[in-house]
C-alpha cells in the first residue's frame, strides 16, 4: 500500500520505518529541511533501540522516503497519517494547531478519495474538527480515521511490529477496511484490532495514559507512607501485584513519571474534562502529587547535609525520563539538576544518550561526564534518577572510593537493600528505610 506519514517525530518516525517494514510504499513529510537531508543520508534522528536497523534497511530497498512536499505527500499516499505535535499549552490543553493547520492545507491539495488518519494524542473531537477543516477546502470524498498510538520508548519497534491491540475510530466501513487490510500483517498472532467510533478511539488514549500515571502516583504515595510508618513498599508492592486484579507493572516506586505522554495527556484529559463540565478530581492529584514527587529525593539530600547545599558537587546518573530514550521531556532528572543548582551546587552528570539533549537546556552549567564512574570523581554523593541497566550491577567499590561521601541518593530504588546493608555506604531510597553506614564530618 502507498502511505504518506506527516510530522517525522518520534511517533511519525517509527510509524514509517515499520509500515515500510512490511512492504508498503512510505514517503515521511517534514518541514525540516535540515532533518530531512540527514534522514535521506541515513541518519536517524532520534534514539530508539532497534529503529536503526529497519530505517536503514528500508531506505536501501527504497520503500522509506524523505520530503519537505506536502503536495508529494498527499499526492502519494492512499491512507495519509497525521504525526503532528500536539504540545501542552498554557492552560494544560493539547495545542492543535498543528494538527489543524495541516488539516486544512490537505484540503486544498486532496486530488481524489484519502483516508486521512489521526495517529497524534488527539483530545475527544479532534476527528470532527480534522474532517471540517478538510472539508472546509476540499471538494472530494476523504475519510478521517482516529488511529492512537500506544507505543512505549525504548520499546517502540517492538509495540509497533507487535501491538497488543490496534484501535481503529472511524464510522465508515470503507476506511476500515483499508485500516484493517494495512495492520492485518501485525495482528498474525491473533491479537485484535479494536473498531469504535472516533470519539472512543480518541478518549482511549487518554484513559490509558491517565490509569496507568495513576497506579505509577499511587504506588509513589503509598512509598511516601511506608517512610512515614516504617513499612517496606518492596514488601507492600509484591503484596499487591500478585492480586491478579491488580497485577505487577507499574507498581514500582520512583521519584514521578515523565516524558511526552503521561505529563501531558493526563493535564489534556483533565482540562478537556473542564470544558465539558466534568472535573476529574483524582487526575487533579495525580498532577500535583507527581510534580511534587519529582523532588522528593531533595528534602533527603538536604537534610544529610544540614540544608546546606553550596559548594557541593552532585554526581548523578541518568538523565532521560525512562531508559533506553534520549528523551528528557518532563523528566526528573531536570527537576533535581535545577533546584541542586539554584542551592549553589555543582553537577556532574552521566546519562548514555541524553547529555546532548540536557546540554542544550544547561550548557556549561553542569559537566557531562564520558562514564558513570567519571561522574564521581570529585563528587560529593551519587543520586540516580534514571534506571538504565548499566546502573544496576555497579562497582561500590569505585563508588566508595571516588565519592566524597560513601552516599547513595537512589530515585529507583535500584538496589536490594539487604545488598546494601553489606556495602559501607549510605543509601537512601523510595518507601524503604534508609540505610546509614557513615557519618558526615562537619
Amino acid at each position: 500500500m502507498k502511505i504518506s506519514v506527516i510530522g517525522t517525530g518520534y511517533v511519525g518516525l517509527v510509524t514509517g520505518t515499520c509500515l515500510a517494514e512490511t512492504g508498503n510504499e512510505v514517503v515521511c513529510v517534514d518541514i525540516d529541511e535540515n532533518k530531512v537531508e540527514r534522514m535521506r543520508n541515513g541518519e536517524v534522528p532520534i534514539y530508539e533501540p532497534h529503529l536503526d536497523v529497519l530505517f536503514e534497511r528500508n531506505i536501501k530497498a527504497n520503500r522509506l522516503q524523505f520530503s519537505t512536499s506536502l503536495k508529494e505527500g498527499i499526492d502519494h499516499g492512499d491512507i495519509i497519517f497525521l504525526a503532528l505535535p500536539t504540545p501542552e499549552d498554557e492552560d494544560g490543553s493539547a495545542d492543535l494547531s498543528y494538527v489543524l493547520g495541516v488539516s486544512d492545507e490537505i484540503g486544498k491539495l486532496l486530488s481524489g478519495y484519502k483516508v486521512i488518519v489521526d495517529k497524534s494524542t488527539v483530545p475527544v473531537g479532534t476527528a470532527e474538527k480534522v474532517r471540517a477543516a478538510i472539508l472546509k477546502n476540499s471538494k472530494f470524498d476523504f475519510d478521517v480515521v482516529s488511529n492512537p498510538e500506544f507505543l512505549r520508548e525504548g520499546f517502540a519497534v517492538d509495540d509497533f511490529l507487535k501491538p497488543e491491540r490496534i484501535v481503529v475510530g472511524s464510522s465508515s466501513e470503507r476506511a476500515t477496511d483499508l485500516m484493517k487490510k494495512l495492520y492485518k500483517p501485525y495482528v498474525r498472532s491473533g491479537n485484535p484490532i479494536i473498531v469504535m467510533d472516533e470519539k472512543s478511539a480518541e478518549l482511549t488514549k487518554y484513559a490509558a495514559n491517565s490509569f496507568l500515571a495513576t497506579k505509577i502516583t499511587f504506588m509513589n504515595e503509598i512509598a511516601n507512607y511506608c517512610e512515614k510508618v516504617g513499612a517496606d513498599v518492596d514488601k507492600v508492592r509484591i503484596g499487591m501485584g500478585t492480586d491478579s486484579r491488580i497485577g505487577k507493572r507499574f507498581l514500582f516506586p520512583g521519584i514521578g513519571y515523565g516524558g511526552s505522554c503521561f505529563p501531558k495527556d493526563v493535564k489534556a484529559l483533565h482540562k478537556s474534562g473542564k470544558e465539558d463540565g466534568y472535573d476529574f478530581k483524582i487526575l487533579e492529584s495525580v498532577i500535583d502529587v507527581n510534580q511534587k514527587q519529582k523532588l522528593s529525593l531533595l528534602p533527603k539530600i538536604e537534610s544529610y547535609f544540614d540544608g546546606d547545599l553550596k559548594g557541593k558537587t552532585f554526581a548523578i546518573w541518568g538523565l532521560a525520563f525512562k531508559p533506553e530514550t534520549d528523551d528528557i521531556r518532563e523528566a526528573p532528572s531536570l527537576d533535581i539538576i535545577s533546584s541542586l543548582l539554584d542551592r549553589g551546587a555543582a553537577v556532574r552528570a552521566f546519562d548514555p544518550e541524553a547529555m546532548d539533549n540536557v546540554s542544550r537546556r544547561y550548557g556549561d552549567r553542569i559537566t557531562f561526564s564520558t562514564s558513570m564512574y567519571d561522574a564521581l570523581e570529585g563528587s560529593d554523593v551519587l543520586v540516580i534518577c534514571t534506571e538504565w541497566s548499566i546502573f544496576r550491577t555497579p562497582d561500590f567499590n569505585k563508588i566508595k572510593n571516588s565519592l566524597r561521601y560513601p552516599v547513595i541518593f537512589d530515585g529507583r530504588n535500584l538496589y536490594d537493600l539487604m545488598d546494601m546493608e553489606k556495602e559501607e555506604i549510605t543509601y537512601f531510597s523510595i518507601g524503604r528505610k534508609p540505610i546509614k553506614k557513615t557519618t558526615l564530618v562537619h
